[in-house]
């Protein structure tokens, strides 16, 4: 959910638990103020993105608020291979598709206590007009989405909402039984 806080849980999460790999996505959307190209996303142009479709270079890719996005195979693979966890942001088709990729994985969906609270931290990043209004209104979609999840999270206090993102990958880790059964 746009919003929601995937971006400052994540690096939170990255912070505090580099043994996890980070998949860094690529997009063809601009950089936003304070983005680094390879820290935070790989931008890229179209003629690019369409070459690495091609190429089937991605778990998954999706049209996402007017550009693309996608999250390359090839890394998850060779950190999957050597035995480490990796921590993917994305949207919810893209969760949906990494979960029919990787079966195992735990997908979690974050989201604000409300739709006013969502829009003031959109506001905040600089988003606007247009772009602010179709924002809010995928929301509606996604959020009735959430119940596809294995878990959902309301960010309401970002300390809490990492606590318990880190409470739900230990228990992941410990007991696979004890995950939460979307169906």
């Amino acid at each position: 959910m746009s919003g929601g806080g995937k971006g400052t849980v994540v690096d939170a999460l990255r912070r505090r638990h580099p043994e996890l790999a980070w998949s860094v996505s690529f997009t063809t959307r601009k950089p936003r103020p304070g983005e680094v190209d390879g820290v935070h996303y790989h931008f890229v142009d179209d003629a690019t993105f369409d070459a690495m479709v091609d190429d089937d270079s991605f778990v998954e890719w999706a049209h996402v608020y007017g550009h693309r996005s996608g999250t390359p195979r090839e890394p998850i693979e060779n950190w999957r291979a050597g035995g480490r966890d990796v921590l993917v942001e994305g949207d919810t088709q893209g969760a949906f598709a990494f979960k029919v990729a990787y079966p195992d994985s735990v997908v979690v969906f974050l989201k604000a206590p409300d739709l006013a609270s969502q829009r003031e931290r959109l506001m905040a990043r600089g988003t606007t007009g247009e772009d602010l209004e179709r924002r809010m209104a995928v929301s509606e979609r996604q959020i009735a989405e959430a119940a596809c999840f294995d878990a959902v999270v309301v960010n309401e206090d970002v300390d809490e909402t990492i606590r318990q993102v880190e409470r739900l990958f230990s228990l992941s880790e410990q007991d696979p039984e004890q995950r939460i059964d979307p169906n």
